[in-house]
């Protein structure tokens, strides 16, 4: 604790301190403080001429100001007088003398003659009051009948009319004040809606009937402005009022038509070119995207190659190459499937990894083959590279035991490829029964074969219009791009391969639609600074020097040039399977799984979707937070199950059971899935190719849907 200092007195504990002080000693003392601190204020302001310090932010206003420029704050009323005096003129008076529009309708047409009659003012109050500095004279209170004063300067002839007091330029208050009222206005909604507004004042002008035009009609509208009209205006005013509103509300029709969901642009708003536009006279051959699925070992690759080399795609010298390269490693007949299967890694262990993209022409199509591999660990790189498909040929191998073990429900390709193709939106397909030169071009193995797939083809929705058979032999070269010409399998009289190829019906094309282009690969050039992205063109059309949009990284980039079918090509449009050379952005803001898209219509981007599955065959029923591999076009992410919506009616799309505790096989549900990271992806109505959704778990597909909504949590 401080310690207790006497220094030199002697206190007595029965004396008050108070004793010695008169009561009126505090207030005069006080006095005398405010009066020094008024004197030196005064001084203060003496010595600046022609300026005055504010007392709370000590900004130097002008002398004619009234109030702080700053933070508003009244000028001191004694300062001003003091200042008065010792300045002189009229200082303290504020440049914007405030005059209000009342005193302005008041006085601005007064009439020449006098008042009729004598007005009474009141005086009050009148207090003479002198000081050591300051000689002042208080005038009270000078009050008359406000009335009164009107009545005296009004005549028959001449009236008045009082506006209601407003000063010419807001105030901070008013400013402030306007400021809360707009804003609870906007977070409160409109109380009335535009209809009943209209009715009110309709009726309000109505009730008032008519009227003089000298008496003004105040109205405030729901803006907060006020303005003055007369009854004689009152029909005018009615039907600007009435239009104005029916102006407000197409405008916000169109408005909410025009902008979705993170400032999205509707797609109906878009106009194509002329340019995107296919001419009907072009004689180019139409681009036709085929998949070739089947199970492990059916002799995919072995086909494409045989096809290549018979169409003239691959030369002698390099055939004659593939052949010495495989008979040294001891697998020669595998020459003709590593036309396909180009890495080290794929030839060593005699299987497809990763889809093989190929061209080569038909008598009707330009072909874009799509070799997907047929093993079960590279279902995923299937699915990204058949998604492009507009047809696909299922090549299953006609030997014993084989096909058998394509179609078994636990390990067999040959049906998961089947249900996948067809949720691709693939319609028509060929099945290729291979190896026939196994089993002695027989045909009733062929037919056993064909019953057999067609009852499962049917289950996944293929019609039997949409199926052709071809029984063919690849390593012999039997029925590919002619007739067969081995007797044993003159019992055929369909056409060959080639025929059946072009016998295929080319899908609708979106020209008309916004570009869009999922990104399947990517390849990077950095000596010459640019980024190559392949893929195929579900809507739009694209050309050379175009401004696209690269999504999920919303950066805009320029086209450089387009490769199609490893050849220049200036324009591509919807269905054209191309490469686009991109320059203007970096290589990492380039992704596959990604989308090139028009600036002005960016794909949406989410992690939080509503799917409409069908639960295909599985042991472990599907329950709420059950994680699996979402994919979408070129997309893979992990996902979970969040909610079970309803069980639908597989018959009608009803719903027949709400909120299931679980999903078993051959369930059709709607659920929602949040995903690790958002993808590119649009609703299934709104674009197909975008819409389609794949649900794999532990090497198995699990389920296959169509995106139903896209929802959008707030973080």
């Amino acid at each position: 604790m401080p310690r207790k200092v006497h220094y030199g007195v002697d206190y007595d504990d029965s004396y008050d301190v108070y004793e010695d002080y008169d009561d009126d000693y505090a207030d005069n003392y006080d006095y005398e403080v405010e009066q020094s601190a008024s004197e030196t204020m005064a001084k203060l302001e003496a010595d600046k001429s022609g300026v005055w310090r504010c007392p709370i932010c000590t900004y130097d206003n002008e002398d004619s100001m009234s109030a702080c420029d700053i933070c508003g704050v009244l000028r001191n009323p004694l300062i001003k007088a003091i200042a008065k005096m010792d300045i002189g003129g009229v200082g303290g008076i504020c440049k914007d003398s405030g005059a209000s529009v009342m005193a302005k309708s008041l006085f601005a047409s007064l009439p020449r003659d006098m008042a009729k009659r004598t007005v009474l003012f009141e005086v009050q109050n009148d207090v003479s009051s002198s000081d050591d500095n300051l000689n002042l004279y208080n005038l009270g209170n000078i009050r008359g009948t406000f009335q009164e004063f009107n009545s005296a300067f009004s005549s028959q002839n001449h009236k008045v009319n009082i506006a209601p007091f407003k000063f010419d330029a807001p105030s901070p208050d008013d400013l402030v004040s306007n400021g809360l009222r707009s804003v609870k206005s906007k977070s409160k909604g409109n109380i009335l809606s535009k209809k009943e507004t209209k009715i009110q004042v309709e009726s309000e002008l109505v009730a008032k009937g008519p009227v003089s035009s000298s008496v003004p009609v105040t109205r405030e509208r729901r803006n907060g402005v006020s303005e003055n009209d007369s009854a004689s205006g009152s029909g005018n005013k009615s039907e600007v009022f009435d239009t104005r509103m029916k102006a407000e509300t197409s405008s916000s029709k169109s408005r909410k038509e025009e902008i979705t969901d993170e400032g999205k642009t509707s797609t109906s708003q878009y106009n194509p070119e002329k340019w995107m536009i296919p001419d009907k006279v072009d004689a180019g051959l139409s681009q036709l995207n085929l998949a070739i699925v089947g199970h492990v070992d059916s002799g995919k690759s072995t086909l494409s190659g045989r096809l290549l080399h018979l169409l003239g795609r691959i030369s002698q010298k390099e055939m004659h190459k593939y052949e010495k390269e495989a008979k040294q490693q001891g697998k020669g007949s595998f020459a003709f499937a590593w036309a396909m299967d180009e890495s080290a890694e794929e030839r060593e262990r005699g299987i497809t990894m990763t889809v093989g993209v190929a061209f080569f022409t038909s008598r009707k199509y330009q072909i874009v083959l799509l070799d997907s591999p047929g093993h079960r660990d590279f279902v995923p790189n299937m699915i990204s590279g058949a998604t492009q498909a507009d047809a696909a040929i299922i090549v299953v191998d006609a030997s014993l035991g084989s096909f058998e073990a394509g179609i078994d429900a636990t390990g067999g390709q040959t049906k998961e490829h089947a249900q996948l193709v067809r949720s691709f939106g693939v319609e028509q397909v060929i099945v290729v029964v291979n190896k026939m030169d196994v089993v002695e071009y027989s045909k009733e193995r062929f037919d056993t074969v064909k019953e057999k797939l067609r009852t499962f083809l049917r289950s996944c929705g293929f019609k039997d219009s949409s199926i052709l058979w071809v029984p063919a032999s690849a390593m012999e070269n039997q029925n590919l791009v002619a007739n067969a010409s081995d007797v044993r399998l003159s019992w055929f009289k369909g056409p060959c391969l080639l025929d059946a190829i072009d016998s295929l019906q080319l899908p609708t094309r979106d020209y008309s639609k916004p570009l869009l282009m999922p990104i399947c690969d990517v390849v990077k050039l950095p000596s010459q600074g640019q980024v190559s992205a392949c893929g195929k063109l579900e809507s739009g059309a694209i050309r050379t020097g175009f401004k696209v949009m690269v999504m999920p990284s919303r950066e805009i980039a320029t086209v450089r040039s387009l490769e199609k079918d490893s050849q220049v090509c200036n324009i591509a449009r919807a269905g054209d399977n191309v490469t686009v050379n991109l320059q203007g952005i970096e290589g990492n803001r380039v992704t596959a799984g990604g989308m090139i898209c028009h600036p002005d219509y960016p794909v949406q981007i989410s992690n939080y979707l509503e799917l409409k599955i069908l639960v295909l065959d599985i042991s472990t029923p599907i329950v709420i937070g059950s994680q699996f591999e979402f994919h979408i076009h070129h997309a893979k992410e992990a996902a979970r199950v969040v909610r079970i919506l309803s069980l639908l009616d597989p018959k009608t799309g009803k719903t027949a059971k709400k909120s299931p505790r679980c999903l078993l096989a051959k369930q059709n549900a709607i659920v929602e899935v949040a995903l690790q990271a958002p993808v590119c992806v649009e609703e299934y109505n709104n674009c197909r190719a975008l819409g389609r959704v794949f649900l794999r778990a532990s090497g198995r597909t699990i389920a296959l849907g169509i995106v139903t909504q896209i929802i959008k949590r707030e973080e």
